[in-house]
């Protein structure tokens, strides 16, 4: 695993989105997101809300490790399966509103890169929880990333470019975020 790599494509993603989704465009296997930026994206997101939540509940006691398990579970579980929705719901919303062609690996492409923005903030709010309401206002950037990726990956049309980066940004942003929240219902009715 290259990290280096990893946060390189992350900075270029953050900070200039043409110049990004325009060499991942070039990518010949689209399948390569999964492995070199999605999982360890996911796994970096779910250690770090595993030490950050060991740093807020101390170190003391077994359940202070079982609360740290559960809150990383339900970000990885999040992350994970929110990714996918998004990807597959990308894909069918470009199929039957925009009349793209299904393409279920490049919406996954997609999907995973331009996750980017709550990959990054989910890193940071692990590790330092006071920051939640600042993250939760610098998540809308994921609308930017996005609307710059939508002509270069998706080549929609200039006329749907607004319609369909703002469907996707929404996509990407409450997918997580619903699985999380049913995630920890689940967790806190089977406890």
């Amino acid at each position: 695993m290259n990290y280096k790599e990893l946060f390189n494509i992350a900075m270029k993603l953050i900070s200039s989105p043409v110049k990004a989704w325009e060499g991942i465009f070039m990518e010949k296997d689209r399948r390569k997101v999964f492995i070199t930026f999605v999982y360890p994206m996911i796994g970096l997101c779910g250690l770090s809300v595993f030490i950050g939540s060991l740093l807020t509940n101390g170190w003391g006691g077994p359940q202070s490790f079982q609360i740290a398990m559960t809150n990383c579970c339900a970000v990885a579980v999040a992350l994970f399966g929110g990714y996918f929705l998004a990807a597959y719901a990308i894909n069918e919303m470009g199929i039957r509103m925009f009349g793209l062609s299904a393409n279920l690996s490049l919406a996954q492409q997609f999907a995973g890169y331009a996750l980017v923005v709550p990959f990054l903030l989910q890193i940071v709010t692990g590790l330092l929880p006071d920051f939640r309401i600042i993250a939760w206002l610098l998540q809308f950037y994921i609308v930017y990333v996005v609307w710059e990726g939508v002509p270069i990956m998706m080549r929609v049309e200039e006329k749907q470019r607004l319609k369909y980066t703002l469907l996707s940004s929404l996509l990407l942003i409450l997918c997580p975020a619903v699985i999380q929240f049913v995630f920890n219902k689940l967790t806190a009715i089977l406890n």
